[in-house]
């Protein structure tokens, strides 16, 4: 990726902590991708001691989580200050005996692609929207692949490319700039799980359309989930009201009964990490390769 297209982690940081309070309203996506994310752990058996929550944001999949793992603690994680803290606040108030081990819910303020966790420490590690916003996805399923115990899953959803196609058409030749960051391509994912040492990854896509009556709308939704133009590349100043005019004028080509869409891929994925190879003795087997001369 090219550093003019690449994000700006610490603008990321702080657009997502500005949105800390706007975020819960907003956030009907969100919401919907994290229930249906729920809803796929109905066909898989697992029992994790810890849920790792990567790029928790104020932690809308937390309560899920702990009604279906009641036994589980789950380790809300997130680049802001501020959503982690918004997280914090949705630990039970309630305690039983399930919480003598100590809190089921802890939040961190953290780097997805630097976890400030032990290795093998969580039995699942979940993402839900939040993959998009790193510039190297493969070293975030580094670090949750290290972070997760043998037999562990990782389950995530990002975006893919077809991702607010109708908003980047409309920005198209208004300026040199870019306005819609690039989304990682579902096809290019199960290679980068098996390369961090994931097995059987399986990916699937779907299109989810919100629709709205102007850009204005869409616009003030984006900014109030923290979604914002967050390249390097990006200007100073993104323009005023004439620039707005132009992207509405350009948006109105795709208005269908009235209202104009905006198209999200949501791309899902899951894979495992396996357990150690071991030999006949039951020792775990090591590859050793040839250095290369």
């Amino acid at each position: 990726m090219s550093d003019a297209l690449a994000l700006d982690k610490r603008q990321v940081r702080r657009s997502f902590e500005r949105a800390a309070a706007t975020y819960d309203a907003a956030a009907v996506l969100q919401n919907e991708v994290c229930a249906r994310m729920l809803a796929r752990l109905d066909y898989i058996r697992i029992e994790p001691a810890t849920v790792l929550d990567a790029g928790s944001g104020t932690g809308n999949a937390i309560a899920g989580l702990l009604a279906r793992y009641p036994r589980a603690r789950v380790i809300a994680l997130d680049l802001a200050l501020g959503m982690a803290r918004r997280a914090r606040a949705r630990r039970p108030r309630w305690r039983s005996w399930l919480d003598r081990g100590g809190p089921r819910l802890a939040a961190v303020c953290g780097d997805i692609e630097q976890l400030p966790l032990a290795p093998g420490c969580a039995g699942l590690a979940w993402s839900n929207l939040a993959i998009q916003w790193i510039n190297e996805p493969q070293r975030a399923f580094a670090e949750m692949h290290r972070v997760l115990a043998p037999g562990g899953l990782l389950l995530f959803s990002s975006f893919g490319p077809d991702t607010l196609k109708e908003l980047r058409a409309a920005f198209q030749g208004v300026d040199r700039h870019s306005h819609v960051h690039r989304f990682l391509d579902m096809h290019d994912v199960g290679d980068r799980l098996v390369a961090c040492g994931f097995a059987d990854p399986v990916m699937d896509m779907e299109t989810v359309t919100l629709t709205y009556v102007d850009v204005r709308g869409l616009m003030r939704d984006l900014k109030a989930i923290g979604a914002r133009n967050l390249t390097r590349g990006r200007p100073a100043v993104l323009g005023g009201k004439s620039l707005l005019a132009t992207v509405s004028r350009n948006y109105e080509a795709f208005r269908r009964g009235g209202k104009l869409p905006a198209t999200f891929e949501v791309v899902y994925g899951h894979a495992w990490k396996p357990a150690p190879r071991t030999g006949p003795t039951g020792h775990p087997v090591i590859d050793i390769k040839p250095r290369s001369r």
